[in-house]
């Protein structure tokens, strides 16, 4: 069995501080071991029996995510380590975190994990009671501030998407009621014609006469206040030269449906005199319940566009793992922040010829989330948000940019360190951006570039065409 001398221990950067003492420990109970190109070295789930310091070669580590195996990162450095990194702390069963895979004929030194937990915190006891009480301070930190700042956005999110689903919901309740008392008026106007108050022998004309209205409603021409103002006013006035009493309540909805005056006499002449009245009425029925019916349809869809991107932006029906469009991530995004935008103009610049990529579509949403809000944030409700995407060598390139007052140099290295924050004393967490890099860098490989002056920050967000090569 290969051992290392305590003089070549000390040549690792991890041991190179150790006494003699504690060198001769380490040779006495450490074994190289070798692994061939393509073989496991450990396994992600499997006891944590054993620690292990890189002498030569390159592994990679991977972790299974949603079903896949994701490589998260791979490493040369002699004196990296990995395994039972964890043995100082009495945890009741550990396990792997990873799996760790040889990619070149590698030779590790391998340590049993019973036997130098107990012995590191023998050698360093006050140095383990402060590990220990980091480790666990920081995981109950992570664990009640990550789910806090998660309820946060949530409930933020949630409050626009409910602010936007209630503008169609509304108008759809309002032309609803609208509608009801419109089929009651043509109701009363079937009442007329069984009555004998209509000669039934002007029923085809009239009926001619209603499809070509609806389908003028389809086709009417979009008017500026003025031409809407200017347009009412000659209807008005050609149904009060024809005797006709209202002129001033029906013209608004003759225009509305596209219905001027001279659709009004060319479609009329052939209806007789004394039915001209009636038709004008009965035309009105008839376009404003199409158009109500068009409102409703209208909004309906809104709730509907609204609850898909929704779904789009949580992935609650999807995999975790996936080839997405990133276009529709980023639309989705922008449409949960439908009432936060406000003053806000939105500048869209996709690139439609980039080609779907594969990605955990709900934590890159996480992404846009976090850099979405910092810009508004930034921008204090006023300037422009620039959402772009590009290609760049084989990567695909997310750009999001503000018009804020832009990041100052002192605290531009520092964005990304977990808590840290420039927003006032209980604003946000300081977790947003360093998430943000872990899901690219750390789970899709990619990488984030910053970019900021005074009036322009872009963040750029790189990301694999394909997914990398384990």
């Amino acid at each position: 069995m290969d051992r290392l001398t305590a003089a070549e221990l000390r040549t690792l950067f991890l041991f190179e501080k150790l006494d003699d003492a504690q060198l001769d420990w380490l040779a006495a109970h450490g074994h190289v071991e070798t692994r061939a190109a393509g073989t496991p070295v450990i396994t992600e789930g499997e006891p944590a029996t054993c620690f292990f310091v890189l002498l030569g070669g390159t592994v990679a580590l991977s972790r299974t995510i949603g079903g896949q195996r994701i490589e998260v990162s791979r490493s040369d450095l002699r004196g990296s380590y990995f395994g039972a990194t964890q043995a100082y702390l009495e945890l009741d069963q550990p396990t792997y975190q990873m799996t760790v895979e040889s990619i070149t004929a590698t030779s590790m030194l391998q340590f049993d994990a019973d036997e130098i937990g107990p012995m590191i915190r023998t050698w360093f006891p006050m140095a383990m009671h402060l590990l220990e009480g980091l480790f666990w301070g920081m995981r109950n930190t992570q664990a009640t501030v990550g789910q806090h700042e998660r309820l946060t956005a949530l409930g933020a999110l949630s409050a626009g998407l409910t602010h936007e689903l209630n503008n169609p919901a509304a108008a759809a309740v309002r032309a609803t009621a609208a509608l009801r008392e419109r089929v009651a008026g043509m109701r009363h106007k079937l009442a007329l014609l069984a009555q004998g108050a209509l000669d039934p022998a002007t029923l085809p004309s009239l009926v001619k006469l209603q499809e070509k209205a609806v389908e003028q409603v389809a086709k009417a021409p979009k008017l500026s206040p003025l031409e809407t103002s200017d347009a009412e006013d000659e209807v008005s006035d050609w149904l009060d030269d024809h005797g006709i009493t209202g002129g001033w309540d029906v013209a608004p909805v003759l225009v509305a449906a596209g219905l001027d005056v001279e659709w009004l006499e060319n479609s009329l002449r052939a209806c007789p005199v004394a039915v001209t009245g009636s038709a004008v009425h009965w035309l009105r029925y008839t376009v404003e319940t199409e158009m109500l019916m068009n409102e409703i349809e209208d909004a309906t869809t809104r709730v509907s566009t609204l609850v898909g991107a929704a779904k789009q932006y949580s992935q609650m029906d999807r995999a975790p793992f996936q080839v997405v469009d990133v276009h529709e991530l980023l639309d989705s995004t922008l449409v949960m922040f439908g009432g936060k935008l406000g003053g806000v103009r939105v500048v869209k610049d996709y690139d439609r010829t980039l080609p779907a990529i594969p990605a955990f579509a709900g934590e890159l949403n996480q992404v846009w989330t976090n850099m979405v809000d910092n810009a508004l944030s930034a921008m204090g409700g006023a300037g422009t948000l620039t959402v772009r995407t590009s290609r760049q060598d084989r990567h695909l390139v997310v750009e999001i940019g503000d018009t804020g007052p832009g990041i100052p140099a002192g605290v531009k290295d520092r964005i990304f360190e977990p808590f840290f924050t420039t927003k006032p004393v209980g604003e946000g967490t300081g977790l947003g951006l360093e998430i943000s890099w872990r899901i690219v860098v750390n789970k899709h490989q990619g990488s984030i570039r910053v970019e900021s002056e005074p009036g322009d920050t872009r963040f750029q967000v790189l990301l694999p065409l394909e997914v990398p090569a384990a």
